[in-house]
C-alpha cells in the first residue's frame, strides 16, 4: 500500500472545487485506477480527476506541483507492466473524457486527437475518408497510452511502431505549462526531437493531451494466410528469408504449439497443433495474391504444409480477432489463472536462436507459457499462466523472465520490444542501458525536479533521486 502524502488532503480539497463531481475519492473508482492488465497486485491513488481539456490537465498539474503530489496518467487501462499503479500515491488524471478527434486532413495523411480517443473508435471515423491508422496492438487501448507506451502490434513490420507515425503531441508538464513539440510537417531540422522524447515516456515527463498522426489509405485488396509447420525453427526461417526477400507483408504472426492449441480451444479454430504463421498481405488484387504465393513457396522450402489464405473479410476478421485473444485463450488453460504477460525483442537473425532456448526453458518448466511473436521485427511474447497467490509460480515465473530478458540482452536485443517497463522491467534497466541510464535519470530531473510525474517508473528511484 502506498504511503499517503502529507499534503493529500489540501491537494484533494482543490481539486474537488476545480472539477466538482469529476473529483473521486470512492474506493471504487481508486481501485480500478491503481491497476491495468498486468500481473502486479494493484495499488490505489488517492484521488482520481476526470479531465475534459488540455487546459483542466495544466490546472491539476499547477495544484499538484505546488504540493510535491505525485500523478499517473490513465488512459484505457490496458498496459501490461504495472505503468498505472500508484506507488507513491497522489493523483490519477483519467483522460477517457477527452475524446474528441480535432482534425482530419486526408489531402495531407494525417489528423490530431485527444489521448482518450480509442484505436478503433479512430478507424471507423477514418472509414469513409478511405484511411487508416495502422498501429494494433490487439487491445482497443487510448491513443495517448499508445504514445505513452511507444506501442506497436502487429502490423509494425510494415507500417511501423507509434515512433514512426506520430508527426507531433501537445504536452503538460509537470509544473502545467503546455507546449507543443513539433508542426504537421513531415520532416523538421528545427531543435531537438521533443516529440520522439514523449513517445514512450510512460507518463514520467508530462501528460499527453493531443497527438497528430500520419494515416495511410485503406489497401484495395487484404489477404490473410495461415501455415503450419513440424517445428518452430522452420517456421522462423521462413520468416527470415521473407523479410530478405523483400516481400512487403503487413503482419508476420507466430503461435507456438502451445498457443494454437489455446486459440483453438478459445476461439473454435481447428488449426494442426503446430508452430504456425498468421499473415497479411496488402495491395492491389493481383499483388497480394503474388505475395501470398511467394510467401507460401517459401515456407514449403522448410517443410511447411496447408498454406491456406483468403481474401473473405468475414474469415480475415475471424483470424485476427483470435490472434488478438491469445492472452484470453491463454487464461481459459487453466481454471482460475491469470497471466503474467511478458515481451522481448531481438535482432531477426537471432530471433530462432532466443526462441529455441526459451522453449528449451519452458519445456523444463511446471509453468505453462503459451508463445506468440511479432515475428516480421524480432518482437515476442510469453504469457506465463500462473495463480498470483501461489508463491512458487511467482518465482518460478520471476526465475523464467529473467532467463528471457538476459538471453535477449546477450543477443543485442531489448528487455521490451513493445510492452514498456513500468513496475515490472525496471530493474533491467541498468543491465540495458548502463550508463545511459544516468542521461535519462538526468533528463527526467531537469524536467521533473519534484519526481512527482508517474514516480517508480522507467527511472529507478534511487537513479531520480
Amino acid at each position: 500500500m502506498a504511503t499517503q502524502h502529507p499534503e493529500i488532503g489540501q491537494v484533494i480539497e482543490k481539486l474537488k472545487t476545480l472539477l466538482k463531481e469529476r473529483c473521486s475519492t470512492s474506493d471504487a473508482v481508486r481501485e480500478q485506477h491503481g491497476k491495468d492488465e498486468s500481473w502486479h497486485f494493484p495499488i490505489a491513488p488517492d484521488v482520481v480527476c476526470f479531465a475534459r481539456s488540455t487546459e483542466e490537465v495544466s490546472e491539476i498539474m499547477k495544484i499538484c506541483a505546488a504540493h510535491k503530489v505525485p500523478v499517473i496518467p490513465f488512459g484505457a487501462g490496458t498496459s501490461l507492466e504495472g505503468h498505472l499503479n500508484a506507488v507513491h500515491g497522489g493523483v490519477s488524471i483519467d483522460l477517457n473524457e477527452m475524446n474528441e478527434i480535432l482534425r482530419v486532413s486526408p489531402e495531407d495523411l494525417d489528423c490530431t486527437v485527444q489521448p482518450g480517443v480509442r484505436r478503433k473508435q479512430l478507424n471507423e471515423y477514418l472509414r469513409d475518408t478511405g484511411l487508416f491508422f495502422p498501429i494494433d496492438p490487439g487491445a482497443d487501448a487510448s491513443i495517448g497510452g499508445m504514445a505513452s507506451t511507444r506501442a506497436s502490434g502487429t502490423n509494425a513490420v510494415r507500417y511501423g511502431t507509434m515512433r514512426e507515425n506520430i508527426l507531433s503531441l501537445k504536452v503538460v508538464l509537470p509544473d502545467g505549462r503546455i507546449i507543443s513539440t513539433g508542426h504537421r510537417a513531415k520532416k523538421s531540422a528545427a531543435g531537438y526531437d521533443l516529440t520522439k522524447l514523449y513517445i514512450g515516456s510512460e507518463g514520467t515527463l508530462g501528460i499527453i493531451t493531443e497527438i497528430t498522426l500520419r494515416l495511410y489509405g485503406i489497401p484495395e485488396a487484404i489477404s490473410a494466410a495461415t501455415v503450419s509447420f513440424p517445428d518452430i525453427e522452420g517456421a522462423i526461417q521462413s520468416v527470415i528469408l521473407t523479410i530478405q526477400s523483400g516481400i512487403p507483408v503487413a503482419r508476420i504472426e507466430l503461435l507456438d504449439d502451445v498457443q494454437v492449441d489455446a486459440i483453438n480451444k478459445y476461439s473454435g479454430l481447428d488449426l494442426p497443433v503446430q508452430p504456425t504463421l498468421f499473415l497479411e498481405f496488402h495491395g492491389s488484387e493481383a499483388y497480394v495474391r503474388e505475395q501470398a504465393e511467394q510467401v507460401s513457396n517459401i515456407c514449403s522450402e522448410f517443410g511447411a504444409e496447408g498454406f491456406k489464405w483468403t481474401m473473405q473479410a468475414e474469415e480475415r476478421t475471424m483470424l485476427w480477432e483470435a490472434r488478438h485473444n491469445a492472452a484470453y485463450a491463454a487464461i481459459n488453460l487453466r481454471a482460475g489463472a491469470q497471466i503474467w504477460a511478458t515481451d522481448v525483442c531481438v535482432p531477426i537473425s537471432r530471433l530462432a536462436d532466443c526462441i529455441l532456448e526459451t522453449k528449451k526453458d519452458l519445456a523444463d518448466s511446471f509453468l505453462i507459457a503459451p508463445l506468440v511473436g511479432h515475428v516480421g521485427d524480432g518482437n515476442f511474447h510469453l504469457s506465463f499462466v500462473i495463480k498470483k497467490e501461489n508463491p512458487e509460480e511467482l518465482k518460478e515465473a520471476e526465475r523464467l523472465n529473467a532467463r528471457l530478458i538476459k538471453r535477449a540482452l546477450a543477443m543485442d536485443g531489448t528487455c521490451t520490444g513493445e510492452h514498456g517497463v513500468g513496475l515490472g522491467k525496471i530493474k533491467y534497466m541498468d543491465m540495458e542501458h548502463g550508463e545511459a541510464v544516468s542521461v535519462m535519470a538526468a533528463l527526467k530531473a531537469a524536467l521533473d525536479p519534484d519526481n512527482i510525474m508517474n514516480p517508480g517508473k522507467i527511472i529507478p528511484d534511487r537513479a531520480a533521486e
